[in-house]
Order: C-alpha cells, then sequence, then structure tokens
C-alpha cells in the first residue's frame, strides 16, 4: 500500500498527544457513528521505537454507512484506501500525510462488534505497555527487521507476525 521506506525512530512523547487531536477530530466528524477510539500499534507504547506514524483504531457501530463514513473522515484530511478491502473486508482504512508526502496517520475503522480484531490490537498494545523487557524485545526486532527490509514494507510486517502471535495468545492467557 505504501511505498515510502520502513524507518524506525526513539519513542517520541508527542506521539500520544498528536493522537489525542486526531481523536477529538475523528469523533467530532464522526460523532454519532462512533463507540470507541484507540490508540493502537508501536506509537501507542511508551518506550517503543516505531514507524513514526500514529494508528488510531475507530470503533463504529455500523459500516452499513460506510459512503458517509467516508465522506466524513475524508473530509478531515484522510485519503481513503478501499484496495484493502479485498484483504480485510470489514475494516475501511485511511492515511493521512504530511505536507511534504509522509505518511504520518493510519486510521482502521472496524466494527466495533468485531472483538476479534479489536481486542487483538488491544491485548497487544496493553501487553507491551505492561512488559518491558518484550517491549524492548520487540523495537529490537523492528529495528533488525527495519535495516533488512527498509523498502519492502511486506516482508517488514511478515517479519513481526509471529513476535504478534505470541504475545496476543500471552496476553490473551493473563490474569
Amino acid at each position: 500500500v505504501s511505498s515510502e521506506p520502513v524507518v524506525i525512530v526513539d519513542h517520541d512523547a508527542r506521539w500520544c498527544e498528536a493522537f489525542d487531536r486526531a481523536a477529538a477530530e475523528l469523533h467530532d466528524a464522526l460523532g454519532r457513528w462512533v463507540e470507541e477510539i484507540e490508540h493502537i500499534g508501536s506509537t501507542a507504547v511508551v518506550g517503543l521505537a516505531a514507524k513514526p506514524i500514529i494508528d488510531i483504531q475507530v470503533g463504529v457501530v455500523s459500516l452499513d454507512m460506510s459512503a458517509q463514513i467516508v465522506a466524513a473522515v475524508e473530509a478531515l484530511g484522510y485519503v481513503y484506501v478501499p484496495e484493502i478491502e479485498r484483504v480485510l473486508p470489514n475494516r475501511r482504512y485511511f492515511r493521512r500525510t504530511s505536507p511534504v508526502g509522509v505518511t504520518t496517520r493510519h486510521v482502521h475503522l472496524v466494527e466495533r462488534a468485531d472483538h476479534e480484531w479489536w481486542d487483538r490490537h488491544i491485548r497487544f498494545r496493553d501487553w507491551l505497555r505492561a512488559h518491558p523487557e518484550d517491549r524492548d524485545r520487540y523495537a529490537a526486532l523492528k529495528r533488525s527487521l527495519a535495516t533488512e527490509h527498509r523498502n519492502d514494507r511486506d516482508s517488514y510486517t511478515a517479519g513481526k507476525s509471529a513476535f504478534i502471535a505470541s504475545v496476543v495468545e500471552s496476553a490473551k492467557h493473563a490474569p
């Protein structure tokens, strides 16, 4: 989807502030459809190195109003990427870029009732927040993969899959 190189940077405390602003903006635009908005992905974990892209998970009541929802998010300056729906039909995906064309935000709209998608992302984030040793192992893995696959996002993402699955599984069974 993106041809930008994979670049991992140290955690930036401003990421949480950027999420707060984006979430407020999205809530204002989508208010009647929104059930919940969460900061997910690596930028949501203090101390975790990440691609400097804020991932925002928006739980909506229903995707039945997709055309109106898409128009409302596009009005905020996001670009709708419908190609993602070929692989993930129950998600609407958007990205926003900076004035120089660098991606700065991803918005993932899902029906909040899709607990599997929603819960997997929250579990992963919360586990890394609570387990600094796994957070640091994940950061090292991401840095290594970014070096190895700088211009191949698919391989970078695939390289993280086993680690993510392991953490999600551990989180499912944690008290």
